[in-house]
């Protein structure tokens, strides 16, 4: 490429020099301030939430056993133990589960209410997000975040359907299981029914968590 005669090219630099002169004085950092291009904030509210968010949060799981009255564990898993089993994690200060299961007549259940009490509320996003993948349907008025997914499967002609509800209330994420089987017509219990059980014991053991407190 053949360069610009040297005339030509001394000529044209005032003009690039001036150029970047009137940049610096109507847009760049010699501005006056109504000219300068204007900088996104992001909203005050989103800065609150987050900041009460990183606040507010629970310092252990409950006793997960204690957290459903006699009376809903007889309607969700008729003839169940009431006090259930609690399963033996590794880190109880963190993780807690309890587990109920009962065969009544030829209607099988099974229900488990668990507890993951993570260090942030950030962290238990993430635990909320890996737990509700796939086609997971929102549920509203249960803590920050809640979802539901939905499973009917068959092994040897018996049905047997399953809601999971994960819920994320701050830093701790509640995780139910309920299932069952009708062994009598090798068929499922109703997708309402099943719903409707996982999200009444995930309220009360929701409610459990008590208020969280003040870092």
């Amino acid at each position: 490429m053949r360069s610009l005669p040297l005339l030509l090219a001394a000529r044209l630099l005032p003009v690039a020099a001036l150029a970047t002169a009137g940049w610096a004085w109507t847009s760049g950092p010699y501005a006056p301030t109504e000219n300068r291009p204007a900088v996104a904030a992001e909203p005050k509210a989103a800065e609150a939430e987050a900041e009460a968010e990183a606040e507010a949060t629970y310092g252990k799981p409950p006793a997960p056993c204690d957290v459903l009255r006699s009376g809903t564990v007889e309607e969700l898993v008729p003839g169940a133990d009431r006090g259930g089993k609690e399963l033996r994690l590794t880190d109880p200060g963190r993780r807690r589960t309890c587990s109920w299961s009962a065969l009544k007549g030829y209607d099988y259940r099974w229900l488990d209410v668990g507890y993951d009490v993570r260090e942030s509320a950030a962290a238990a996003r993430s635990a909320y997000a890996a737990r509700t993948e796939g086609s997971a349907e929102a549920v509203a008025g249960l803590g920050e975040q809640a979802a539901v997914l939905m499973e009917l499967s068959e092994k040897d002609g018996q049905q047997s359907r399953e809601a999971k509800l994960v819920v994320r209330s701050h830093n701790a994420v509640v995780t139910v299981t309920y299932n069952g089987s009708d062994f009598e017509t090798q068929s499922a219990p109703k997708a309402e029914t099943v719903r409707d059980g996982a999200e009444r014991a995930a309220r009360a053991a929701v409610e459990a968590l008590g208020e969280p407190r003040e870092r």
